[in-house]
């Protein structure tokens, strides 16, 4: 019976220097397992965690880089729309024909109150009125446009017509010298040169 006490003391010691030796109590042994098993099972854990942060920082990159390409411009439709706007793409001279269309359409339009000479006098003044303003109008663009050598000689021309459309005026009204008609026909005809005039000017000098 002393034997065996002996050795369970014996034995009771050594397990004592051992856990002496690990500096560590049965509760810490028992903890650090734990720990361990619970660390064993972290890696799939923590990896499951960065599989799903990295798609979803995908996912956002995503949206983003779409976000960002729906608000870049489109550069072709930029550039188109420059091109139509570049007024030295022979616009100025497509802008004035445009101009002189509309004014043919506003002369055609006018419409004399009554039959009276009188009445049929106020529409033609008022064409007339309608093509000098236009043509006024061409000359200081050409002005601007041409050289000063075409300039001056836009500048004689432009004396020449004047003149020209003035006789030409006066010899068709005498066909009514005298009656009502005469200074109606003269100022028809003013209106009628005048138009011709402005399409002339564009088509032939306008860039």
């Amino acid at each position: 019976m002393k034997t065996y006490r002996k050795k369970r003391m014996v034995m009771f010691i050594l397990v004592l220097i051992l856990l002496a030796g690990c500096g560590k109590s049965p509760d810490e042994l028992s903890a650090k397992s734990n720990t361990e098993s619970s660390n064993n099972n972290s890696p799939n854990t923590d990896l499951a965690d960065l599989e799903k942060e990295k798609i979803e920082n995908s996912s956002e990159g995503e949206k983003t880089t779409d976000n960002n390409n729906a608000n870049q411009p489109d550069d072709t439709s930029n550039n188109v729309s420059a091109k139509e706007e570049d007024p030295s793409d022979g616009s100025l001279k497509e802008e004035y024909l445009k101009k002189l269309n509309i004014a043919k359409k506003k002369t055609e339009d006018l419409e004399a109150a009554d039959s009276s000479t009188y009445a049929l006098k106020k529409v033609e003044n008022d064409r007339w009125e309608i093509w000098d303003q236009l043509l006024n109008e061409i000359y200081g663009a050409l002005k601007v446009q041409l050289s000063q050598e075409e300039i001056e000689q836009l500048r004689e021309e432009q004396r020449n017509w004047i003149k020209s459309r003035d006789e030409r005026a006066l010899e068709a009204s005498q066909k009514y010298k005298g009656g009502t008609q005469e200074q109606l026909e003269y100022v028809a005809v003013l209106a009628n040169l005048t138009e011709e005039r402005c399409y002339e000017l564009v088509e032939k000098y306008m860039k």
